[in-house]
């Protein structure tokens, strides 16, 4: 079935195009095309807004109401509430956890790429090689360095997954350990450490090209000590997740992270359990943690995950005076880049059929997986 989307601004993945009807085939994207020469066929009429890529977001620990890890058939679920806050795709991710966990979960993510699952881009295993130091939320006496069994075990799921990333601290894998994880195919990013900016850049070289949620949990950029923050920044081949919340970085880091690599950041939510759910706490590995204005915490007040949307990390972008392509790029066409996946992220023809529609505020308004409403 072919549908017309008209009436909202387009955006591509990289401009925002006026007057424009967007055409889809089926779960396909056909083409942009200037409205007054919109083909025939079931007319959708937006209200304004801006129509876009459906969002990609590359760390999600859980939503509606369960953890990735908790269990088998946490994916499924995490996958159908996150689509509905405008996240059409997604890498559930696995917080630090034991090594029967972290198989268990590899197991599951490589069925549901078997199985199609709507949405799911592979997974992002955020730990346990971290250095405790700066272990965040994460449990310290689960954190261990990686051995030639973790090794192997994600090197072989690598070739089984859509895309594999795999949160690693500098301090607790080897150089030759991140080098073939690289040439297995795994995005290896830096992420929970305390290195200095020399050893991150001897990660870099050796085959990681990303850092996990930057600022937060890393060694900060200093005058004299550059820090994780100074070598991501300073590292042109290097894209960066940042958690785009008003809560984990400041509006000034934000700033310049952005002015110092434009287009090499791209926003995720760190979203846990209580995504799309009504829940004000929940319990995982035996903490509970807290859900109170806008922050999740440990009871000592440590943050523990972000409660945050996608379309509330560009809309909060936005009004801290970043650009709404530049913003909207960031939760979509540089997440895909990242991952290689070149069918989702940007509206051009052959792509799948993902969109969110954004009211006139940057709300969401609409969400549509394979041509299909959502919400």
């Amino acid at each position: 079935m072919r549908q017309v989307f008209t009436g909202a601004r387009v955006f591509d993945g990289a401009t925002l195009h006026d007057g424009a009807a967007l055409v889809i085939e089926g779960d396909r994207v056909a083409g942009i095309v200037p409205e007054g020469a919109a083909p025939g066929g079931a007319q959708v009429a937006l209200a304004g807004g801006i129509l876009s890529p459906g969002f990609l977001d590359l760390q999600v620990n859980g939503g509606g109401g369960v953890m990735l890890g908790d269990g088998p058939g946490s994916i499924p679920v995490m996958l159908a509430a996150h689509a509905r806050l405008g996240s059409t795709g997604l890498m559930p991710t696995l917080i630090t956890d034991t090594p029967e966990v972290t198989a268990a979960v590899l197991a599951e993510g490589v069925a549901a790429g078997r199985a199609g699952l709507p949405g799911f881009l592979g997974l992002h295993l955020e730990g346990p090689h971290l250095d405790p130091r700066r272990k965040g939320a994460h449990d310290a006496a689960l954190i261990r360095p990686m051995d030639d069994a973790d090794l192997a075990r994600l090197c072989e799921a690598a070739g089984a997954l859509p895309a594999l990333m795999v949160t690693v601290a500098p301090e607790s894998v080897t150089a030759e350990q991140i080098a073939r994880l690289a040439g297995a195919g795994v995005i290896v990013s830096l992420g929970h450490s305390d290195c200095d900016c020399a050893q991150a850049k001897a990660a870099f070289a050796a085959g990681a090209r990303c850092v996990t949620h930057l600022f937060n949990a890393m060694s900060p950029l200093g005058h004299r000590a550059p820090g994780l923050v100074g070598a991501a920044l300073d590292s042109p081949g290097v894209m960066a997740g940042i958690i785009a919340d008003g809560v984990h970085v400041a509006p000034e880091a934000l700033r310049i992270a952005l002015a110092a690599r434009p287009g090499g950041l791209f926003v995720v939510t760190d979203a846990m359990a209580v995504a799309r759910s009504q829940l004000t706490e929940f319990t995982h590995q035996g903490r509970r943690i807290l859900r109170r204005d806008g922050r999740l915490t440990l009871p000592d007040g440590t943050l523990a995950g972000a409660d945050v949307t996608l379309p509330g990390a560009v809309a909060h972008l936005v009004a801290l005076g970043v650009a709404v392509e530049t913003a909207l790029a960031m939760a979509t066409a540089l997440p895909a880049r990242l991952i290689g996946a070149a069918d989702r992220g940007r509206l051009r023809p052959g792509a799948r059929a993902d969109l969110v529609h954004l009211a006139p505020d940057l709300t969401l308004a609409g969400v549509w997986q394979a041509g299909a409403r959502l919400a």
